[in-house]
């Protein structure tokens, strides 16, 4: 994995602002710690740092191959997993390759051999930009299911694009500036962000599946891929069958690497399957015991109470695994000082408010993992695929009209400034991106009622909240450089269960039965059957007054940006309370008082280290 950078301008030559691209690409060292490389011409800067995982020699960046009298330069962010296929595709065309076996280099020639459509070739989690000399365009891609991220602004004749956010705030034409819009997705639909949304002011991302073109005429941005709703017509035993065959194969592609490659394991469903198979898969090379890890907090087991978001804890569950399957296991610990401490760093990685004490939490394992690991396989986005979350099967969800992961938005909204909740009108911002959302379902038609409201949920949980937490994966791996895969957004693998009958997909009167059943064999039958349990979070009450004592100090201080957007006698009875919590969860299904406080203590940290200005 690495990061990319760059702009366009037709009016300078860039070739006299080498200082701008290196302080634009410092900015995502952390990305990629191993390299880095700038390219510029009379009117395009491109910026790269690398994280090497695959061909170690032949895969420096900026990276320039000429076809004829066509010279094209890519940066680029990701792995293609189906590399080789195309590699062999692109000899039998004539074309000859310089490196051992980078994708990047299949990349680059697959885009001068096929143009634009050359991103339906490929199989894999990317961003991407080229810029073609003699066409004078540059073209920037990103990955199906937007597992990498990829931002730009036009600012008149400039066009600039990054990896992340502070990439593009480096360049001095793009202001740290919120408009309300900007304010209501931080306050109201944060920590999610409704998809193409930058934040700042002139900033936008390119959604998942989508590509575009900038050239002199302006952007030309175009979908190349979406879900496509039709009659699923395979029996269950087949359906089962083939979602094993997918899935296998999605985790075998996905082990490719030139670098150490490890497994994160919760002892739950998803990560299970996913060391099951890798486990398997590093015996038969002769590669050796996998290593896996999992996370947990100091005292958790004596503070730990279940509820039907967390029914039990993993530790037990990850030794049954770990020993069923003869991994090398390490548990990393997180005790409430270090967890408190890394809601700042979080923010910094992620340019933005996170989950709180869930993004701090995973930046500290991330961290610990990459001592020993530069790959990591993961679990995420199972739950939205088939189907795993309480809201899946809550008469609430299938009822209320709004985002089943967004609760409280009227209660929340009390703790923000009488002002701001004119300016921002929380309840009806939330109500119009639901229906934006609604308003993109593919639907079926005849579909049955109950059949129509499952897709309907289906596509909110893939196109939003899924995009939520990928946007969190990546961010606090990649703040300390490390690559995490995620096997379940396999674009092929989405595609096939998107159809599958929701009666299906809950077969055997279980959550994601299907899943379940498709791995039949593959784990002890305790693992297969176990309930749904979400990325761990801490039950130390510590922690609450950690974050009671932060948050009552920027109260106190007249200085803190914060106090100017929250109803500050509200919130300082929050922090004083001895529970702070909310009888159920106010985001997905960890956040709670303790990580309400936190988020507002991110929000803080974001306006004073970003400088943000509201307009």
């Amino acid at each position: 994995m690495c990061g990319l950078t760059g702009w366009v301008d037709w009016d300078g030559n860039l070739t006299q602002q080498r200082p701008t691209l290196e302080a634009m690409v410092k900015t995502l060292s952390r990305r990629g710690p191993d390299a880095e490389g700038e390219w510029l011409s009379d009117h395009a800067a491109l910026g790269h740092r690398r994280l090497v995982v695959v061909d170690p020699e032949g895969g420096g960046q900026p990276m320039t191959r000429r076809l004829g009298e066509r010279v094209y330069t890519i940066v680029y962010n990701g792995e293609l997993y189906n590399t080789m296929d195309l590699r062999k595709e692109l000899e039998a065309r004539g074309h000859t390759f310089l490196t051992r076996n980078s994708d990047t280099e299949v990349l680059l020639l697959s885009y001068i051999e096929w143009g634009t459509a050359c991103v339906e070739k490929f199989n894999g989690i990317y961003a991407f930009a080229v810029w073609g000399e003699a066409e004078q365009s540059l073209f920037l891609a990103r990955d199906r299911l937007g597992v990498k991220p990829l931002f730009y602004a036009l600012k008149g004749e400039l066009f600039i694009f990054g990896s992340e956010l502070k990439a593009l705030l480096a360049h001095p034409a793009v202001k740290p500036e919120v408009d309300p819009q900007g304010l209501a997705e931080i306050l109201v639909m944060g920590p999610s962000r409704t998809p193409g949304h930058g934040i700042y002011r002139g900033v936008a991302e390119i959604r998942p599946g989508h590509c575009l073109l900038y050239d002199r005429n302006g952007i030309h941005l175009r979908r190349y891929w979406a879900l496509e709703s039709k009659p699923h017509e395979d029996s269950l035993e087949v359906t089962a069958a083939t979602i094993r065959n997918l899935f296998c194969d999605a985790v075998e592609r996905q082990l490719v690497s030139d670098v150490p490659v490890c497994t994160l394991l919760s002892g739950g469903l998803d990560s299970s399957i996913i060391t099951a198979l890798a486990a398997g898969a590093f015996k038969r090379d002769g590669l050796g015991t996998l290593h896996t890890y999992s996370v947990d907090y100091r005292d958790n087991e004596q503070f730990f109470k279940p509820d039907h978001f967390q029914p039990n804890s993993d530790a037990p569950w990850v030794r049954r695994v770990s020993e069923f399957l003869g991994t090398c296991h390490h548990r990393i610990e997180i005790d409430t000082p270090e967890l408190t401490e890394a809601l700042v760093p979080a923010v910094l990685a992620n340019d933005l408010p996170g989950m709180a004490d869930i993004d701090s939490s995973l930046f500290v394992f991330c961290r610990e993992i990459k001592k020993d690991a530069t790959v990591a396989l993961s679990g995420e986005s199972a739950d939205e695929v088939f189907g795993g979350y309480p809201w899946f099967r809550s008469r609430a969800a299938l009822t209320e009209a709004t985002f089943p992961w967004i609760q409280f938005v009227r209660e929340r909204a009390g703790f923000l400034s009488a002002e701001l909740v004119d300016l921002i009108r929380p309840e009806e911002y939330v109500a119009g991106r639901y229906q934006d959302a609604l308003g993109e379902v593919p639907r079926l038609k005849g579909e049955e009622p109950l059949e129509a409201r499952m897709r309907e949920i289906f596509y909110l949980n893939i196109t939003r909240f899924m995009q939520t937490l990928l946007d969190r994966k990546d961010r606090m791996s990649m703040g300390v450089g490390l690559e995490v895969r995620v096997p379940f957004c396999d674009h092929r693998l989405v595609e096939y269960v998107w159809n599958i009958p929701w009666s299906m997909k809950n077969c055997d009167h279980m959550s994601k039965g299907i899943l379940r059943r498709a791995m039949s064999g593959l784990l002890p039958d305790d693992v297969l059957e176990r309930s749904k349990s979400p990325y761990p979070k801490t039950h130390n009450p510590s922690y609450l007054a950690a974050v009671s004592r932060k948050m009552l100090e920027i109260l106190d201080d007249r200085e803190a940006p914060l106090r100017r957007l929250i109803n500050i006698e509200a919130v300082r009875a929050l922090a004083a309370s001895e529970t702070a919590v909310f009888d159920r969860p106010w985001f997905g299904q960890l956040m709670r008082g303790p990580q309400f406080l936190a988020y507002l203590i991110q929000v803080d940290t974001w306006l004073r280290n970003y400088q943000v200005v509201i307009c």
